[in-house]
């Protein structure tokens, strides 16, 4: 398994941490890959009851996509569906895991960091951490298999809120906005995540799976036609994406010209 990704076992309870640090855990090709192909295992052991998520380094759990590994990976259209295929797939390993899951938030979630959260069954955070999909300042979209989980997590109005304004924000916002179940003190977060894994594993793990699997069924879902799925990617085409990532790399203010 890659070192971008850690996996620790203790009884019936797994953690599960995104292992880069050094970048406050930015998401790259490696994280994506290694993530999903964890959590499809995982899934698989039948002696697990949950599993924890977390970032490594108590100062992010993930700091959203590394912006570094765009023109190599996400030059253009074509190349960006490829990739987003990949994270697609590593959500719904998130989402459709069959034992419960928790995320467990110190602080920068932010963009793809979010997202993954967002696919988790639960969210305890620190009281200082910090929120948000800045994606528009980089001339970026959330490609519709990223933002199932936030819509249905969130709905409408909020997932808009969040994704119009790029604002990012505090933990009692968060929480006000529906993103996390529970803020904790800092001091406390690991704490209180452990003690609810614990609670959900002392439950019947068959319930717990069936539960899921019954919620699953219940949320709506619209089916998006392959054209339109396609269009999800068409921002790496753009010009606004260029400068974006331009702006970004050079920490300058970037000037869109809607082309």
């Amino acid at each position: 398994m890659s070192d971008y990704i850690l996996t620790s076992i203790d009884g019936d309870i797994a953690t599960v941490t995104l292992n880069r640090p050094e970048r406050l855990n930015a998401l790259n090709r490696g994280m994506w890959e290694a993530l999903g192909d964890t959590l499809r295992q995982l899934s698989a052991d039948e002696t697990l009851r949950c599993i924890v998520l977390r970032g490594a380094g108590g100062k992010a759990f993930a700091a959203g996509a590394d912006i570094a590994e765009f023109a190599s990976e996400r030059a253009d259209a074509r190349q960006a569906k490829g990739y987003g295929e990949l994270i697609h797939a590593t959500m719904q390993a998130v989402a459709r895991c069959k034992h419960p899951t928790v995320a467990l938030i110190e602080g920068a979630c932010v963009g793809g960091g979010l997202e993954i959260a967002a696919m988790c069954d639960m969210r305890i955070c620190g009281s200082s951490s910090r929120f948000g999909v800045p994606i528009s300042k980089l001339g970026l979209t959330m490609g519709y298999g990223e933002l199932t989980g936030l819509l249905t997590l969130v709905g409408r109005a909020v997932a808009l809120e969040i994704l119009l304004e790029g604002r990012v924000f505090g933990a009692e916002e968060a929480y006000h906005k529906g993103l996390v179940n529970r803020v904790a003190p800092d001091t406390e977060v690991e704490k209180e995540s452990y003690a609810l894994a614990r609670r959900i594993a002392d439950g019947a793990p068959l319930v717990a799976r069936w539960h899921k699997q019954f919620i699953e069924r219940l949320t709506p879902g619209v089916a998006i036609p392959p054209a339109e799925w396609d269009e999800g990617f068409a921002c790496f085409d753009t010009a606004d994406y260029r400068e974006g990532v331009r702006a970004f790399i050079a920490k300058t203010k970037p000037e869109f010209k809607g082309q």
